[in-house]
């Protein structure tokens, strides 16, 4: 009995359709979904806040019993299966597919990010109408379309244009010239399910322009933004209000509709901001990237190939929506509520992290002259990192302070919360201690400058390594201080900045004689004007020594963080250019963080290896022919040794016949000529008729006898 009571008690699971599981929308949707119990969107509880937390932190937990089980299918046949999704449909034709629908309890489709989803979309529900009744248990069939099948509305009133649109005002809409299919779906869908609301029930949602996780139609500004483009492209004149909402609302949204059946059959899901372009173009940069935008015509946007047709409509669409329904009728733990502005800090994390745009962070140290500028250039090119010189940050600092210095005393000063006039107080001390310490910067305004540096977008976003800082160990203490509690992180002995600790820690290790003759074995060139002579390497590393003594190293401070250094003994590197050194680093940095080579570098990368392709080609081709012309020489030269020793043999052989021959001409000479002398001769006077037979029997009657 009790064993029936549990079952009664579990939630039961439904089978939920998504289509393009692949794609941006379905695939965040699908996720969501197959984490979220039925019915609980239904009930107020803390599970319900619970999963929403470990689905807003980017973490699939184990399925849970009674959660929706999503069937899906792929835009690309060949992407894999994903893990959230329970079966994918491989279908030949839409009777296959429509067998596979016709068992599931809620239908999804999406028809924002690929329209020939529409026509499929359509024949789906339609196919479903047409077999009401063969159906048994209710099913759901939810349409995700588009805000800009209202993009054309006119104003509510006409003298306020700033009143929102509502569900209300549904069948007052009026369709983006390029979304006409998307309404007439719209209008399909919801007229097929008035028929047998018993059999069948049909929803329809317009969706504002989604964003989060990995971002789709504001990936090209984020991605713009994370690779440092000096300003963010804004299009128009940047007014327009876009409605927008997060990835993770919309399945909230998708999940009350699921749950709950709501009456209304229209429904507006948006955030409650009223962004304009400007405004969130702004913001990305602000967050992501150098702080600056620029506006372009809207006939320059279509010029930039990240730019579709459909996205530029997106973007420059004019709404103003109020999801009244949604906020008053539907439980949603929202991801972001008041938009993307205000919560675009949790929005650029949320998109690192889906994306694994991850930092890298390491140093490279090591006394004077052990390779660590060579390597860390080489690395950074690979991982296409920052590199972090104590000579650049010094120069580039003093020339940004100088410049802002400058400001202070224009005529027109501009309103800078007067940091012009701090920065020019700055550069007095500065220059100030450099008189007073031999026209060297003080620690204290170096630390200051890495800081600023290492905390600056470009190295937040890809990374950095360090080159040959910090040199000592009060170096180090003072540049990962924390300053702030959010960026520290608390280690087993003390607490640091962990937007700014590298990861990986190197030391490049070689005694002094084998630095010593790695410098006086450069070129003079090379060495002219730099440190890397022979009395200023001697002092640099007599500093290096004195600094890191075996009491005391910078190292030390990065054990005690358990960051443990990786030592390599450089002296057993004989490879170009420290390739060898170089690989084994890699192998310990792991594989790149980032959105790996541009086309224009793919291009390059593919055109290197079209030209590496056609030299091996070449060269395989030459050394064939070379070889071919040694084994026609060989052939033609043993041809000849062969005739050579044909003819010596032949002649070896006529000397042999000849010397074989003597004895038998000297016996005919003695005892055979003679007598066939006479014989012929006797032959000539006779004349006989049978002159062969006469010639026999002459030899026969005197035939010699030898003895």
């Amino acid at each position: 009995m009790a064993s029936v009571v549990d079952d009664l008690e579990k939630p039961k699971s439904k089978r939920l359709f998504i289509n393009s599981v692949d794609l941006y929308q379905g695939q965040n949707l699908a996720k969501y979904l197959s984490n979220c119990v039925v019915g609980v969107s239904a009930e107020e509880g803390e599970e319900e806040e619970e999963d929403a937390k470990s689905i807003d932190s980017g973490i699939i937990p184990p399925p849970k019993e009674g959660c929706y089980e999503i069937i899906a299918t792929l835009k690309n046949k060949d992407a894999p299966k994903p893990d959230f999704v329970k079966e994918i449909i491989n279908y030949q034709s839409k009777e296959q597919l429509y067998e596979h629908l016709f068992e599931c309890d809620v239908i999804v489709y999406d028809i924002t990010e690929d329209p020939d989803e529409i026509d499929e979309a359509t024949w789906a529900v339609s196919q479903l109408h047409s077999d009401l009744d063969k159906i048994d248990s209710q099913k759901m069939f939810i349409l995700i379309s588009t805000v800009l099948t209202w993009a054309r509305s006119k104003p509510l009133d006409p003298d306020d244009p700033e009143i929102p649109f509502t569900e209300d005002d549904y069948r007052r809409r009026k369709a983006h010239p390029n979304f006409k299919d998307h309404i007439s779906a719209e209008k399909t869908v919801i007229k097929l399910g008035k028929t047998n609301k018993a059999k069948l029930v049909t929803f329809v949602v317009a969706s504002g322009l989604t964003y989060g996780a990995g971002e789709s139609i504001f990936h090209y500004m984020f991605k713009a933004a994370w690779h440092n483009t000096p300003e963010l492209l804004c299009f128009g004149n940047g007014q327009n209000v876009i409605p927008t909402l997060h990835i993770k609302d919309l399945g909230g949204v998708i999940q009350n509709i699921a749950d709950s059946r709501p009456k209304v059959r229209y429904i507006v899901a948006v955030d409650d901001s009223q962004n304009t372009l400007e405004e969130i173009v702004k913001s990305v940069s602000q967050n992501l990237g150098t702080g600056k935008i620029q506006i372009i015509p809207q006939e320059e946007a279509l010029l930039d190939k990240d730019i579709k047709q459909a996205d530029f409509d997106m973007l420059l669409v004019d709404l103003r929506m109020d999801a009244v329904f949604v906020k008053e009728n539907m439980r949603i733990q929202w991801v972001a509520e008041t938009g993307i502005v205000e919560n675009i800090q949790n929005v650029v994390k949320e998109y690192r992290e889906t994306r694994k745009l991850l930092p890298v962070r390491a140093a490279a140290l090591g006394p004077p002259a052990a390779g660590k500028s060579t390597v860390v250039k080489a690395l950074c090119d690979h991982y296409k990192l920052h590199h972090i010189k104590i000579k650049d940050v010094i120069d580039e600092a003093m020339e940004l302070l100088e410049k802002s210095a400058a400001r202070a005393d224009a005529e027109e000063e501009e309103d800078d919360d007067g940091k012009a006039a701090e920065d020019q107080e700055l550069l007095d001390q500065i220059n100030e201690s450099k008189e007073q310490n031999g026209n060297r910067i003080d620690d204290q305004f170096i630390i200051r400058f890495f800081k600023e540096k290492l905390h600056s977008m470009p190295c937040q976003n890809q990374g950095f390594i360090l080159d040959g800082f910090p040199k000592t160990l009060e170096h180090a203490k003072e540049l990962f201080a924390a300053e702030d509690e959010e960026e520290a992180e608390e280690s087993a002995s003390a607490s640091f900045d962990k937007a700014i600790m590298p990861e990986n820690v190197f030391v490049l290790e070689a005694n002094d004689e084998f630095l010593k003759n790695r410098v006086m074995n450069l070129p003079e060139s090379v060495v002219a004007g730099t440190h890397n002579t022979e009395d200023g390497l001697t002092r640099r590393l007599a500093d290096y020594r004195a600094a890191n003594t075996e009491d005391e190293t910078v190292l030390n401070y990065f054990d005690e963080l358990e960051i443990h250094p990786d030592h390599i003994d450089v002296m057993k590197d004989s490879s170009e250019m420290m390739h060898d050194t170089v690989e084994r680093m890699k192998k310990v940095m792991g594989e790149p963080r980032n959105y790996g080579p541009t086309i224009e570098e793919q291009e390059e990368m593919r055109r290197q290896e079209e030209e590496a392709q056609l030299k091996r080609e070449a060269d395989e081709k030459a050394e064939k022919e070379r070889q071919e012309t040694e084994e026609a020489a060989e052939r033609k030269h043993r041809q000849e040794e062969w005739g050579a020793r044909l003819d010596e043999v032949k002649r070896e052989e006529y000397e042999l016949l000849e010397t074989q021959s003597i004895p038998l001409r000297n016996y005919l000479m003695k005892h055979v000529m003679p007598t066939l002398t006479k014989g012929l001769i006797d032959c000539c006077k006779v004349r006989p008729d049978d002159a062969i037979d006469y010639l026999a029997e002459y030899l026969f009657q005197h035939n010699p006898q030898v003895d």
